[in-house]
């Protein structure tokens, strides 16, 4: 396991900790929650800011365009619990991709289990959550893949990526001299870590059509409109 320091916590992160139980958690949040019920304690999260919601928006959008053409699975993005033991942590990653051999852990309230990708974006007040509390839950409950990612201004911007390895620790996987990172859990999807530093993020549909690649695009949907055409 990669070990690191935790900073100490802000006093902001501290002031947003409440303790309750996990059924007080549930009635108290409602379905519009921003917070993580976590050993006893609630974490309330501070309203993200501007880019980090806009880099959310777009590798939810691209994501899902990706996983929804090829049927690979589903994409959810935050506020949507992610619970693997009755008394264990319930997280609400920024985003999460599940399998499509692992559909029966989605269920109408949160997903039963560890989702096989969590992406991350991190945020003033989330820095020791994400690089520390997080990763070390996760790499417990085996998720597969785990992505952090720092695009706030003004500091030193970076995407780290951890994908587990057989003894069920997470290692970090370096991004290619080309800037591209290649995902494991989501086969055929490429990343280019130079889109997420972007002063506008590249169009997502056009994005997707080059990760996918034009001519494998174009026989999907010659396939598609072949099986929906009626029998003659």
């Amino acid at each position: 396991m990669v070990t690191r320091e935790a900073p100490a916590a802000t006093a902001s992160e501290q002031s947003q900790r409440l303790k309750m139980t996990y059924e007080e958690f549930l009635e108290w949040a409602g379905e519009s929650r921003q917070a993580e019920w976590v050993n006893g304690e609630v974490i309330v999260f501070m309203p993200p800011k501007t880019p980090h919601a806009r880099l959310i928006s777009f590798l939810n959008t691209l994501l899902n365009l990706f996983v929804k053409f090829f049927n690979l699975g589903e994409v959810l993005p935050a506020p949507y619990e992610m619970k693997v033991s009755p008394t264990g942590s319930g997280r609400e990653p920024d985003i999460i991709f599940i399998a499509a051999a692992h559909r029966d852990r989605v269920t109408p309230e949160k997903l039963l289990g560890p989702a096989d990708l969590v992406v991350e974006i991190v945020s003033d007040d989330s820095v020791s959550r994400d690089r520390v509390d997080k990763f070390g839950e996760y790499e417990e409950i085996s998720v597969p893949e785990y992505w952090i990612i720092d695009n706030r201004p003004g500091r030193r911007q970076r995407a780290e990526f951890y994908q587990l390895d057989e003894g069920g620790q997470f290692q970090p996987v370096p991004v290619g001299k080309d800037g591209i990172y290649r995902s494991k859990v989501i086969p055929g999807f490429w990343l280019n870590v130079n889109w997420l530093w972007a002063e506008e993020f590249p169009d997502p549909q056009l994005t997707f059509a080059e990760i996918a690649g034009p001519a494998t695009v174009i026989a999907k949907l010659q396939e598609l409109n072949a099986k929906a055409r009626p029998a003659e």
